[in-house]
């Protein structure tokens, strides 16, 4: 790789949650150094990758202050109440936030209340510290992060590559070191994607179980955490999970499962279109699963590919949100996929609808054989960073823009518990993800399944220039 594609030399600011929090009570730094630490970095730094749209300043800094006097008066007592003190996060812009712009990654006004969501509210209450707001394509139309708001954000592994989307940002500012960790939202494979292109884990919760607000209409879209390690993403789904009435559909929800996760009936899936050199890293855990005492059984595709379906929610949902006198402003690959959802009659959308009901109880028969289904999370490796997909699916007329990531989507439509968890680099140093996904409700079981696997593997993977945990 040549020296114009590869990221620079650096030393890494931000550590784990758990790092985070023998760092401070070790005296090595208050949280207003280590705040400053981060923010310097970002600024240094992210000119390269474009993963911030916006970076905090005074707030961050009075929270950290706020923090530094908690820590001096209540010591380690202090993170029994704020379990993320210290902890330095960013959010995606399609999330509100009360003290940053929201531009949900458009040049067309965003008329909702600047009031942070539930989920950012929660981080702050546990202490995290908001370092800034982090890049995604238009209303996260498309799984890339490429808009008219910013240049297109870069992969750390490799600066001519895609992060993926719509949450490229998010994984873009973990992968670099510039926050411990990102709050995503995910539609289609909007955390998971970015997640797997850029070596990190990403989760998308089971449906509802992080409150969505404002909600969405397509009941597509997950709010889930990202983060460096299993470890960290379920210390944040601690603080995240649980119900708002603002959001109807996270009332109800069960508390997040935590049972032993083996051993497991796992069915494993190879989605068409699977590169060699993706299908080689991730056929690599195979023998990891089964030394940890699991089944695993190889499954065709236990369903057919509802991505039509997919197409006209997405589509019938983004016209109802775009009104004709907003064209000239809209992104004009999300444009195509608005006019094509104004096509759309009551019909075709009640199709779409009928077909996700049939896959969602397709999928809860298959777990009714299965713990857990697993696969390469995206079949193919990181594509050009200024593209909006591979060159087969980059031409938004032709409505294919998500087609290439078939084994995210589904689980968006049946609302199931799914993590990307890093597994290793191609022959190129690009990194792969393995998707493992649970029963409606056992996001705990996910969550402890990877993170056995995550051990078992035992890697400890840096972009180029950042060097690996521990060294």
């Amino acid at each position: 790789m040549s020296d114009s594609t590869t990221t620079k030399s650096r030393q890494p600011v931000c550590r784990s949650i758990h790092e985070t929090r023998e760092f401070l009570l070790g005296g090595h730094s208050t949280v207003t150094g280590h705040v400053l630490d981060v923010l310097g970095a970002i600024r240094a730094a992210d000119p390269e990758f474009g993963a911030y749209v916006e970076v905090c300043g005074d707030r961050a800094l009075r929270e950290a202050g706020a923090a530094d006097r908690l820590l001096a008066a209540l010591g380690p007592a202090v993170f029994r109440s704020r379990p993320l003190l210290g902890v330095t996060v960013s959010v995606k812009d399609l999330i509100q936030t009360e003290s940053l712009t929201t531009r949900r990654g458009s040049l067309l006004p965003n008329r909702r209340e600047p009031a942070d969501a539930p989920s950012v509210a929660r981080l702050r209450a546990a202490g995290a510290i908001i370092v800034g707001k982090t890049t995604t394509s238009e209303y996260g139309w498309s799984a890339s992060t490429v808009g008219r708001v910013s240049s297109p954000t870069r992969n750390p592994w490799a600066l001519d590559r895609t992060v993926g989307g719509s949450s490229g940002g998010s994984a873009a500012a973990v992968a670099a070191g510039l926050c411990t960790a990102s709050l995503g939202t995910d539609g289609a494979g909007s955390v998971r994607i970015p997640a797997a292109f850029c070596g990190v884990v990403g989760f998308k919760p089971s449906y509802g179980h992080v409150p969505y607000v404002p909600p969405c209409p397509e009941r597509l879209s997950h709010v889930g955490p990202l983060a460096r390690s299993v470890a960290d993403v379920a210390a944040l789904m601690e603080v995240l999970a649980g119900p708002d009435v603002r959001d109807p559909d996270s009332a109800g929800v069960p508390p997040v499962s935590g049972r032993a996760a083996g051993p497991l009936r796992i069915g494993w899936i190879e989605f068409p279109g699977t590169s060699a050199p993706v299908r080689d890293v991730t056929e690599g855990v195979m023998p990891v699963l089964t030394a940890l005492g699991h089944r695993v059984e190889r499954v065709e595709v236990p369903f057919p590919d509802p991505y039509d379906a997919l197409v006209d929610i997405l589509a019938a949902a983004d016209a109802h949100g775009t009104a004709p006198g907003d064209d000239a402003w809209c992104d004009q690959g999300r444009l195509a996929v608005v006019r094509y959802g104004r096509s759309l009659g009551a019909a075709a959308v009640a199709r779409a609808e009928s077909t996700r009901l049939a896959l969602r109880a397709r999928l809860a028969a298959v777990m009714d054989s299965y713990d857990l289904l697993v696969m390469a999370t995206v079949p193919i490796e990181p594509f050009a960073a200024e593209a909006i997909a591979p060159p087969w699916a980059a031409d938004p007329a032709e409505l294919r823009w998500l087609s290439w990531s078939p084994a995210t989507y589904p689980f968006n439509l049946t609302g199931q518990p799914a993590l990307s968890l890093p597994v290793g680099l191609t022959p190129a140093g690009l990194p792969v993800g393995l998707q493992l996904v649970g029963r409606v409700g056992d996001d705990g079981l996910v969550l402890q399944a990877a993170e056995l696997v995550e051990s078992a593997l035992g890697l400890s993977l840096a972009p180029p220039g950042l060097p690996t945990e521990g060294k």
